[in-house]
């Protein structure tokens, strides 16, 4: 596994790239990405400063979205914070670079 994610990566909107996802990882690309017509996406926003927006496809196809914070945490442990008390979720990141992130499932 090579070194120490660099945080500077993470901080964009990232978009699920479903149709690049293996049976161990789920592909992110940048919002800004050409990504060929979907239902639905789900994504998050990490902002430099540790917020966090998360969105995706919910009941009746509406995008459904909730706030809240996140870190980096050790070398590769992407930490998820709702902003609902006790809600939060650990990715790990397989590898990161401005244009994809792939975190395992």
């Amino acid at each position: 596994m090579a070194g120490k994610i660099d945080s500077q990566y993470l901080a964009q909107h990232w978009v699920h790239s479903h149709e690049e996802d293996s049976d161990k990882e789920m592909v992110f690309r940048p919002a800004t990405f050409k990504f060929p017509p979907s239902r639905g996406r789900s994504s998050f926003d990490l902002k430099p400063d540790g917020s966090l927006a998360e969105s995706g496809p919910g009941p009746a196809d509406r995008t459904q979205s909730t706030a809240g914070k996140w870190r980096l945490e050790g070398d590769r442990n992407l930490v998820l914070q709702s902003s609902a008390p006790g809600e939060s979720r650990v990715l790990q990141i397989a590898s990161a670079d401005r244009n994809r992130l792939v975190i395992k499932k």
